[in-house]
């Protein structure tokens, strides 16, 4: 070798990559441990390389437990790179993407009326519900709704029709997040986040308002135990705003109030704090029995129907495993109207009996959910961890069910 030549650099070991996305998540070793069922000893043995690289369903856990988007990003394998938790680009995301990032300055057509999108918007979230591949039809539908909510806002005149355009333009960006949710392009997510909220704080509806902070609190949550505490600022800053408006509020208010309630103890839960956890449960179930047996919120799926597939959350982040199980087994799935809620309650029961050791039970149960919905299920992460995890099972009939639907939801080739 030449003396000039650069050194091939030393490849990280499994244990320092461990640490440095521990690390990058503002996560303790003594949180992680309790994440993965072992001991900070455990934690720190593995992080400095006293412990042998760990075998597939543990590096597979930790993976999940530090947000790991790509699992090579943890193993340093380039070679066969594996998305956790971002699905495959849609094809119809590209559209999106263009929709969202035009920036036009003058329109050349008329916007349409507000009814008219608000009738075409009520239209997409009814679809959204009802199909099985709910980011296809939405998808389709998404570019020209976010091109016509823009043209009405820039066009409104009065200050009354502008606040109507803006909340308008806040729920069809809303109705977005959900599109781009678990796809490449993180940043794009945020963009339009950002300006949901935007768009709903000019527009000074309450129920507008609270619907872009669930879903901005969301995006905090799922960014890591780094984003955690921005996640309940949001959750409860909105809360607090809401409040004094309950009293004489519509069922659409209560809803989305219950929404962020349980959002709080969601969060509180991935914390491992159970009791504030139940705590903001139980507040949330309360006000879900104020709104009819029959409700449901057409964006956050809150409703009396919602709550015992809440409660499973609860517990499977909370890692109890019998509770998880329990509560799963109550939980009303046929009460749910939307297809691609019912199919993700079904990936959250799937991790219950997953954690309860449940291997099969958790696969049929991921079956379900792709009859439901094959979508949902092929862009959560959790679901593509269970199945990759049994796909190298030991248990020939385990390992011949998981790979068959890991060919389904596309993470093998046929």
């Amino acid at each position: 070798m030449s003396p000039d030549a650069t050194p091939e650099p030393e490849p990280i070991a499994f244990g320092q990559r461990m640490q440095i996305l521990r690390n990058r998540r503002g996560m303790s070793r003594t949180v992680l441990a309790g994440l993965l069922g072992m001991s900070p000893s455990w934690v720190k043995a593995v992080e400095g390389g006293r412990r042998q690289t760990p075998k597939l369903h543990m590096i597979l856990r930790i993976a999940e437990a530090l947000r790991v988007r790509n699992l090579s990003d943890l193993t340093g394998d380039q070679s066969v790179p594996t998305d956790l938790f971002t699905g495959p680009g849609h094809p119809r995301l590209p559209h999106v993407q263009a929709a969202v990032n035009a920036f036009p300055l003058s329109g050349d057509r008329e916007a349409p009326p507000i009814e008219h999108l608000r009738a075409r918007l009520a239209r997409a979230w009814t679809a959204r519900h009802s199909a099985p591949n709910h980011r296809e039809v939405i998808g389709q539908l998404l570019p020209e709704l976010i091109r016509d909510a823009q043209l009405a806002v820039r066009q409104a005149d009065r200050a009354p029709d502008r606040r109507a355009a803006q909340a308008v333009l806040a729920e069809v960006y809303s109705l977005a997040q959900f599109f781009i949710a678990y796809q490449p392009d993180s940043n794009l997510l945020w963009r339009v986040a950002e300006r949901s909220l935007v768009a709903a704080q000019e527009s000074e509806d309450p129920h507008t308002i609270g619907v872009s902070a669930w879903l901005m609190a969301q995006a905090h949550r799922d960014s890591g135990p780094g984003h955690f505490d921005a996640a309940d600022a949001v959750s409860i800053e909105t809360l607090r705003f809401l409040k004094p408006r309950l009293p004489e509020a519509s069922d659409h208010v209560l809803a989305i109030t219950g929404a962020l309630q349980f959002e709080a103890g969601y969060t509180a839960a991935r914390r491992g704090d159970t009791g504030t956890a139940w705590r903001y449960w139980d507040t949330a179930h309360a006000m879900a029995q104020r709104l009819p047996a029959d409700y449901y919120h057409h964006v956050t799926s809150f409703s009396r129907a919602i709550m015992g597939a809440h409660a499973v959350t609860i517990a499977v982040e909370l890692h109890a495993a019998g509770e998880s199980v329990r509560q799963a087994a109550t939980a009303a799935v046929a009460a749910i109207p939307s297809r691609p809620r019912r199919a993700r309650h079904r990936i959250e029961a799937a991790r219950a009996y997953h954690l309860d050791g449940q291997a099969e039970t958790a696969l049929m149960t991921l079956e379900k959910a792709h009859e439901a919905a094959p979508e949902t299920i092929r862009y959560n992460g959790y679901a593509r961890r269970i199945v990759l995890e049994e796909v190298e099972s030991k248990t020939p009939a385990l390992r011949h069910r998981a790979s068959e639907l890991a060919v389904k939801i596309g993470m093998l080739s046929a």
